[in-house]
């Protein structure tokens, strides 16, 4: 019998832990249990056997109360992993790539926008022979304008500066096969991460599955624009070098203009440019051509700093129904 690991990111979800653990189940147990009849449930019942590993980042509600009630009122379908402090959803995720121990990992949230419903059909896919299965947004209601327009531009601008194709609006909602486990585990170890862009990067066979977001069962998005802008900023300067090579780009583009100034002077046969705006103006371009550069330059700086540091990317207080020394 294979195993599945499905791995759980949970920071302060106390008005849907319990929702998403019953529909979770609901969808496992009727599987199981044959009144579906599609093959992807078939399978389920024939070759797996399933664990919901939830990674608790630091939340400050009853959500690790509800996780340990979980764990020990289902100890061989719930594990549990408690942070000592808020680390990030990106450093939960990783936590569940290195404590699950699956033949294929599913990766989702826990506020229902990720359907539980879907995970047969994502074990369809696995058993094709993918290695990666990516699953992409069709249609986010609950995120609003703003945030649809940004993740859409965030796609765009991400495959127009690096060599590397992206899915747009893949999510963090996505099933890798052991073998991508195990190439993750031990080479992508930075500490500003993007799994889901290491996910379909990595190589390996892949597909992708379309999906529209469900309604948000209770709470609020953890990220907001100031850490949506953040997350965006890393992962493009992750991604790509092409922004470390505009300053050659400003120095062409200011050789051109100062070539457009001598040549006007020239016929103009004044000397220099008459006007006093026309020189502040061409002194504040440069000089914010100068800046942009440095400030550029700076975040790359920024993190190259924080993988020089070398701190973990997490650290865990305590585990429930998980062996000694998992990773």
């Amino acid at each position: 019998m294979k195993n599945c690991s499905i791995i759980v990111s949970v920071y302060n979800e106390e008005a849907s832990l319990e929702n998403f653990f019953e529909a979770c189940s609901s969808v496992l147990n009727t599987c199981r249990a044959g009144s579906k009849k599609d093959s992807a449930c078939e399978k389920i019942v024939e070759k797996y056997h399933t664990e919901i590993l939830f990674v608790d980042d630091g939340s400050t509600d009853r959500s690790p109360l509800i996780l340990d009630r979980l764990a020990l009122e289902y100890p061989e379908l719930v594990k549990v992993i408690h942070f000592s402090r808020n680390f990030g959803h990106e450093a939960a995720m990783t936590a569940g790539l290195d404590y699950a121990s699956g033949d294929f990992l599913i990766f989702m949230d826990a506020d229902l926008q990720h359907s539980p419903e879907l995970i047969p059909e994502m074990l369809e896919k696995y058993e094709e022979g993918f290695h990666v299965v990516s699953m992409v947004r069709t249609k986010n209601s609950s995120a609003g304008i703003l945030k649809n327009l940004s993740s859409a531009a965030f796609y765009w601008v991400l495959n127009h500066l690096s060599p590397l194709h992206f899915e747009a609006n893949a999510s963090d909602f996505f099933g890798i096969s052991s073998a991508v486990q195990q190439v993750l585990k031990k080479y992508y170890r930075e500490k500003v991460r993007y799994l889901r862009g290491y996910v379909q990067s990595v190589g390996f066979s892949k597909t992708k599955i379309e999906y529209e977001a469900g309604v948000r069962q209770g709470g609020k998005s953890h990220y907001s624009l100031r850490k949506l802008w953040a997350f965006s900023r890393n992962t493009l300067l992750s991604f790509s070098n092409l922004p470390l090579k505009l300053g050659i780009f400003a120095s062409g583009c200011s050789m051109f203009l100062g070539i457009l100034l001598l040549v006007y002077t020239l016929l103009t046969r004044k000397g220099a440019p008459s006007g006093y705006a026309t020189i502040v103006v061409l002194l504040c371009f440069m000089f914010a051509v100068l800046f942009f550069v440095v400030g550029i330059i700076g975040e790359y700086i920024a993190l190259l700093f924080e993988e020089i540091k070398d701190r973990p990317i997490y650290v865990v207080s305590k585990t429930m129904n998980l062996p000694e020394n998992s990773e």
